[in-house]
């Protein structure tokens, strides 16, 4: 008997087919992505609300974290913020104890992913340091405020995992829309809206 070949590809709604493991830009299609990180929910869905709070919601408070952090940040900077966890539109959202668990094989898929994501939209594969370092504090920032607005944790217990926040987050302007849970389709409409205007200024 014939041996069914291993299928290491996912099938888009666009129609594209994405090499999980070998992934080409050119499978790489904006709305897909957005599809994905509005139905792919952060803290594994354990969190207060009528809608789990999503991936596209969180990248979107990353990157507006981003900016307070740094209002000087160019076009490209936003945009690889924006696009920080893009990968898990494919390999969903997966706690961080768990990614350590999980180990390098997982980390070597999701930087194949975010380097296809990034030469799709005009991006050098990889991001400057200095900017990887900007976007891990916005992105434990955003843990934080999500922690203790979302996920039940209090913030004592907040800071041993995610250190001492700065102000920043807490004082974008429009605080408690960003991070009360957007239906679905906001989170797929305001995702879709930041991306298309900062990759057109790319």
């Amino acid at each position: 008997m014939a041996r069914v070949p291993q299928r290491a590809w996912q099938r888009m709604l666009s129609g594209r087919r994405l090499d999980l493991l070998d992934p080409s830009p050119l499978d790489v299609e904006l709305p897909d992505i957005a599809h994905g990180l509005a139905r792919v929910a952060r803290w594994n869905g354990q969190t207060r609300g009528d809608y789990a709070f999503s991936v596209a919601q969180h990248s979107v408070l990353v990157f507006e974290i981003a900016l307070a952090l740094d209002p000087a940040l160019n076009d490209r900077a936003q945009l690889h913020a924006l696009l920080h966890d893009a990968p898990e539109y494919v390999v969903g959202d997966i706690i961080s104890p768990l990614k350590a668990a999980i180990g390098g094989d997982y980390k070597n898929v999701e930087e194949r992913l975010l380097g296809a994501i990034h030469i799709r939209f005009g991006l050098p594969a990889k991001r400057p340091a200095s900017l990887t370092r900007l976007i891990k504090r916005a992105d434990t920032e955003a843990a934080f405020i999500e922690a203790v607005n979302l996920a039940g944790f209090s913030p004592e217990e907040a800071r041993r995992y995610f250190g001492e926040p700065s102000l920043a987050g807490f004082d974008l302007p429009g605080f408690e829309r960003l991070i009360r849970p957007w239906p679905t389709q906001e989170a797929h409409d305001r995702f879709m809206e930041a991306a298309e205007t900062l990759i057109a200024a790319v």
